[in-house]
């Protein structure tokens, strides 16, 4: 494949990148709005929410391996069109549940975009430092993606209906439809086997009820359900990897977990995802509850954390060169380390830009993990099986997501509620609770609540930094061992750590 075409090709992989990544976060201001056009009850609101990330979650290790057996162009154009009409469906649906179901095919599709669009890469760039540039580019628009989602959902409410938050993904669909046969190559494994039904339906309920526990307990709800879920996810999953474990084929192959660095890099892409959610919750929280900001420019505010992990992407391969892969990688989160513990300073005169200034140096240390870790993933692995080490990727970073609002979320509601003596569950409910007391007393109980959520901010900021901390000295410890003759798998580092 001629180098230019391979870079247009790169070019046009983007879109689907980022669109899935944007339309994971972008409905979040979209929401009270859309609600109150449909109608949609608080129960409706969760699930609109909710099961376009579900379905994204569950699907992907059965979308990265599929592609990898009927071919990866095939199926991210499949996976585009429908992206394409099921978002025209949810711009002009005028029902909740059609709302729903729209959101939840809407997942179906994007699962199969992100592990496709990574596994392709790895057939149109043949050396390694030009595949480690693409995937530090693909690395960058998925994770900024996410962070600038509400900000584009932000401008296009101020002109436009909720509708057309949907309808941003239709031109780049259609663009990815006309020019991907030209621009993209076809790629399947002829040994790859047929697919497991058993281990796909396995894996759908090791992964969605586990998600669904974990967002259970971090909006607070009764703890019976979710509790579950976990269990039934937990157990489910082991059954899942016995299963993978016995095959020839398997949906998943786990023996890659064999590869050292391999099972440093899923370990430091689940634990960087929770502390990267856990303090995007509280600092997004903190703009618009303790600082004032309204939804709109919290999100504005917040963007620097995407453009962090934005520069700390597009560096990572130049840092590997001189410094190597582990050390690029480890150094890195020593920076996140050093952003997040800047997060204990956020009060008074000085709070914005120190949140600022920590959400940004956190998120640029995240990009050699992102952009080289990433790469080492699919660079592990045969050609034939880059879809199936993609999607352990991408479910990596979902989880990581999901359990950051849960335990992180968990972790500051008590730091808040023990700051509070027990009279206040959240810092709105004491907002709401102020305005039912005389002038004097709302004033104090604000200031009050206020001030212990900003506590629960130092501590997570505490947390997110011995996570950092720790997984540098992971990836550190971790790193290859001497390349031998009869390694099964390539090593990753190709310059001196």
């Amino acid at each position: 494949m001629r180098v230019n075409r391979a870079w247009l090709g790169l070019a046009l992989l983007m879109l689907p990148t980022s669109l899935v990544a944007i339309d994971t976060t972008a409905l979040l201001l979209a929401l009270p709005r859309l609600s109150a056009d449909l109608g949609a009850t608080n129960v409706q609101q969760l699930w609109i929410s909710d099961s376009y990330g579900f379905m994204v979650a569950g699907l992907v290790i059965t979308m990265g391996t599929l592609g990898d057996r009927i071919g990866r162009r095939r199926l991210l154009t499949i996976g585009a069109g429908a992206f394409g009409v099921l978002s025209i469906v949810a711009a002009f649906a005028d029902d909740p549940l059609v709302l729903i179901v729209a959101r939840a095919l809407l997942g179906v599709a994007g699962a199969t975009l992100a592990p496709c669009t990574l596994a392709l890469i790895t057939n149109m760039f043949n050396d390694e430092r030009q595949r480690g540039r693409a995937i530090a580019i693909w690395a960058t628009c998925q994770f900024t993606g996410g962070a600038l989602g509400p900000v584009l959902a932000g401008l296009l409410l101020q002109h436009f209906w909720w509708g057309s938050v949907f309808l941003a993904a239709v031109p780049a669909m259609a663009l990815l439809l006309l020019a991907g046969p030209a621009l993209l190559p076809e790629y399947r494994s002829e040994h790859a086997g047929r697919l497991d039904l058993a281990s796909v339906g396995l894996s759908l309920v090791a992964v969605l009820p586990m998600i669904y526990g974990v967002k259970q307990l971090a909006v607070g709800s009764d703890p019976l359900v979710p509790a579950v879920a976990l269990v039934v996810g937990a157990v489910t999953a082991a059954v899942f990897v016995r299963r993978q474990l016995r095959l020839e084929t398997p949906l998943l192959d786990l023996r890659l977990l064999r590869n050292r660095p391999f099972t440093a890099v899923l370990v430091a892409l689940v634990f960087a995802g929770i502390a990267m959610a856990g303090t995007g919750l509280l600092v997004t929280q903190y703009l618009q509850s303790v600082l004032g900001f309204s939804p709109v420019a919290s999100a504005m505010l917040f963007a620097p954390m995407g453009l962090g992990t934005a520069v700390g992407t597009i560096l990572a391969p130049a840092l590997a060169r001189r410094t190597g892969r582990t050390a690029a990688i480890a150094g890195g989160l020593v920076c996140s380390a050093a952003g997040s513990l800047l997060l204990v300073g956020v009060d008074g005169a000085l709070a914005l830009p120190m949140a600022m200034v920590g959400i940004t140096v956190l998120a640029l240390g995240t990009g050699p993990l992102f952009a080289l870790g990433t790469g080492l993933v699919v660079g592990s692995v045969p050609a034939e099986r880059a879809g199936s080490a993609a999607s352990m990727s991408e479910t990596g970073n979902y989880f990581g997501g999901s359990l950051g609002f849960a335990l992180l979320g968990a972790l500051a509601a008590v730091v808040y509620h023990s700051r509070m003596d027990g009279t206040s569950d959240s810092l709105a409910g004491a907002v709401a609770a102020s305005r039912q007391l005389p002038a004097d007393q709302g004033t104090e109980l604000l200031h009050d609540a206020r001030e212990a959520f900003t506590a629960s901010l130092h501590v997570t900021g505490v947390a997110a930094t011995v996570i950092f901390a720790g997984l540098a000295v992971l990836v550190l410890a971790m790193r290859p061992a001497p390349r031998t003759p009869t390694a099964a798998l390539p090593d990753y580092e190709t310059t001196p750590a």
